[in-house]
């Protein structure tokens, strides 16, 4: 009898710590008259959340402190790393070029989400590999969706990664309107 109360306390120890790891909250006993929630965890409303800053010109930090990167969009880097690098040695561009690109991009992108409210839609991936927020944005205002913006307006080349490529006809029609009139770093 010990060893199974024992054994009970470190199941939901391990339950509690989970949910708490994987921002949910924890559900302890539910039936159809009856749900007895622990709010552990975290629990936000991607519907409606404001964009604190603009990182660069693909990645935004929202009040909460999470990290959104834009899918389906890649702008040019702003800062010394190994994918600038990448970038400098498939374009054939120097280093300092792309970063001023990667500035210009920055700013249109601060300009049209910093400090606004938003809401994201998911797509089949939440997260990334740096544990960066998955999204496609839309401005709660007017409902612009950020990121066809930024590549209508040539502020952002193509990325999609299967399998979140919802948008990925849409994108490439605009990247290409964007290219064939010359619009903001295809000037």
């Amino acid at each position: 009898m010990k060893k199974a109360i024992i054994f009970s306390i470190i199941l939901l120890s391990l339950l509690f710590v989970s949910c708490i790891l994987a921002g949910e909250p924890v559900t302890v006993y539910n039936t159809e008259d009856w749900k007895f929630t622990v709010p552990f965890g975290k629990s936000y409303n991607y519907a409606d959340i404001l964009v604190e800053r603009a990182v660069d010109g693909d990645t935004l930090k929202l009040e909460n402190g999470e990290r959104v990167r834009l899918i389906g969009i890649d702008t040019p880097e702003m800062h010394e790393s190994e994918k600038l690098q990448r970038d400098s040695q498939r374009t054939g561009r120097d280093v300092r070029t792309i970063q001023e690109l990667g500035r210009r991009a920055y700013e249109f992108t601060k300009k049209l989400v910093e400090g606004k409210r938003v809401s994201l839609e998911f797509d089949v991936e939440k997260y990334d590999k740096y544990d960066r927020l998955l999204a496609y944005v839309y401005l709660k205002k007017d409902g612009t969706f950020v990121n066809a913006e930024i590549v209508k307006q040539g502020y952002a080349s193509l990325m999609s990664i299967q399998p979140n490529a919802k948008y990925a006809n849409l994108f490439l029609k605009l990247y290409q309107e964007a290219r064939n009139n010359k619009r903001g770093l295809w000037k």
